[in-house]
């Protein structure tokens, strides 16, 4: 207890003096000016063509801004590592380009993965932790093989709550990892809209880059909140896809039947020109077969401003009521969709079990957990760190000043004493969680009122960096029906507390992506919420 409150002391001390200086050496009004603020994927993409920019130039403003505003400024620590071949890669996209013209709209666009995402280059792969330093997986995830096709150029790594979330409910703060820290050396990834907040977890650095122009665009992780969190918490679009439609070859995993990637943008067009670039079948995750003839390479016939007229929006309750702040911007949400010609349904009840860690998806989660991790660290070869999860667990116990002063680790220790995917206590959760979720949760309730999609908070106002504890934010978020059934779910600003974002979810039934973007343009266009980040030290709540 001597050692904890000397920790807590120490720890809320360095937080505060970071938080004074950040906002010593980089009030809003001093933030460099950035050329590429706000710009979006087709802007980049026009002044590529029109010679205004090269992706060499493109990718040199970006590293720039990195250095200026991640580890200097208001020290937003949200990209572990950039990629060292960012500067040969976009000369040769550039040269491509002149050549053969370009491949598609992403040539040479800039883009962060979040690090769990495998790269076979020069960067490593670590999910945040200091137990896979030095690993570079044998091949590309999937979705990181798609994005280089398109002519993406990879950036770098996004920093990401340790493991994705995945290792302690109990303490911790969102967007912390034993990676990003390194000691003590490196510090918590900040809300850029204010500084002492966390950015929502676990695509933290995924949000943060994005929302502050740092990249053109991210990609993000979820098993249950992940993207849609901290997209709403920074002011962007990011899409969970329907289980399946993305492969998750190659990402450092959690649970299969609820994992997915997805893009993080400041637009719901930018968010769509990403997502249709990472879909396709892929043999290293067989739930990607269904998604043939489901998926689509381009997305953005889907974006139309009209796209709300004639909808039917159910509007899911039970997750909004925990403020009132929070309400009248879902109010002024409903109040747009009407105005566009929606049809609002209000309310739609779901099954009230269909809460974030509930018994039965808290249960598929532990037991796919350690399947699913001895799994991809197998797949690493006998060079990985380390070789299954008991050996995460002891490396962790044999680094805890490194890796448990300010995380514990009950979730990996209750993971390590399930069972095999065959027990009949994992069959059972994995069947109610389907039944409640799907047959008797969205996919009736969408039938009985014949709805498009429905609606919800994505979460409140972003809580303060909480070392010791639990960060403690506004309370809500809707992500566990659709991260259960496996459907897919969409966050779009839906508008401000006190200066801080506030995102809006719409989720429905499988390989409903092209809906829902439809919808969300709509929303946006109308709404137009998006705006750029204030890097204040403080929100006045």
């Amino acid at each position: 207890m001597e050692r904890r409150a000397f920790l807590k002391k120490s720890f809320s001390a360095s937080v505060l003096i970071s938080s004074s200086s950040s906002a010593t050496e980089a009030p809003a009004a001093q933030v460099p000016s950035f050329e590429l603020e706000e710009v979006s994927v087709a802007e980049l993409a026009a002044g590529m063509v029109s010679g205004k920019y090269t992706c060499r130039s493109i990718t040199e403003m970006y590293l720039e801004r990195i250095e200026a505003l991640d580890r200097q400024g208001p020290r937003l620590f949200s990209v572990l590592e950039t990629n060292p071949e960012a500067l040969e890669i976009a000369d040769a996209l550039d040269k491509e380009a002149a050549a053969s013209g370009r491949r598609g709209p992403l040539h040479g666009i800039p883009i962060l993965l979040k690090d769990n995402i495998d790269t076979a280059d020069k960067m490593t792969t670590t999910a945040g932790s200091t137990a896979l330093t030095g690993s570079i997986p044998p091949t590309d995830a999937f979705v990181a093989r798609r994005l280089r096709e398109a002519g993406a150029l990879l950036l770098g790594k996004a920093n990401m709550s340790e493991w994705a979330g995945w290792k302690s409910f109990s303490r911790g703060t969102p967007g912390w990892s034993g990676r990003g820290w390194n000691g003590g050396k490196g510090g918590f990834c900040r809300n850029p809209f204010a500084l002492d907040r966390a950015p929502g977890g676990s695509s933290s650095g995924s949000g943060v880059a994005a929302s502050a122009s740092l990249t053109a665009a991210a990609i993000g992780s979820e098993t249950d909140g992940s993207i849609t969190g901290p997209s709403g918490q920074n002011c962007l679009v990011g899409i969970k896809p329907t289980i399946g439609l993305l492969s998750r070859g190659g990402v450092i995993p959690i649970a299969h039947s609820q994992d997915s990637t997805g893009p993080m943008a400041r637009s719901v067009r930018d968010a769509a020109i990403i997502l249709g670039a990472m879909t396709g079948v892929d043999p290293r995750d067989p739930l990607t077969a269904p998604s043939e003839g489901n998926f689509l390479r381009d997305y953005t016939g889907a974006l139309d401003p009209d796209g709300l007229r004639g909808a039917r929006i159910g509007v899911a309750r039970a997750y909004a009521g925990f403020d009132d702040r929070v309400d009248k911007l879902l109010e002024n949400a409903l109040d747009v969709m009407r105005r566009q010609g929606a049809t609002v349904v209000d309310p739609i009840e779901l099954p009230a079990e269909l809460r974030f860690g509930n018994d039965h998806e808290m249960e598929v989660l532990y037991h796919e957990f350690k399947a699913d991790l001895n799994a991809y660290l197998a797949s690493l070869g006998p060079s990985a760190p380390i070789k299954s999860l008991k050996e995460l667990i002891a490396y962790n116990d044999s680094h805890a000043d490194l890796e448990l002063s300010l995380f514990g680790q009950e979730l990996l220790v209750r993971s390590e004493e399930r069972g095999p995917l065959t027990d009949r206590k994992y069959i059972d959760a994995l069947a109610n969680s389907h039944r409640l979720s799907r047959e008797e949760g969205i996919d009736k309730v969408m039938a009985a009122e014949r709805l498009d999609a429905i609606v919800a908070p994505t979460g409140g106002i972003s809580g303060l960096i909480d070392p010791l504890g639990a960060s403690r934010g506004g309370g809500g978020g809707c992500s566990t029906p659709s991260a259960m059934a496996g459907y897919p779910n969409l966050s779009v600003p839906m508008g401000f507390i006190s200066g801080l974002p506030i995102g809006m979810s719409m989720f429905g039934r499988a390989w409903s992506e092209a809906t829902l973007i439809k919808l969300a343009y709509g929303f946006e266009q109308a709404s137009q919420h998006r705006k750029r980040p204030t890097f204040r030290p403080t929100a006045e709540i």
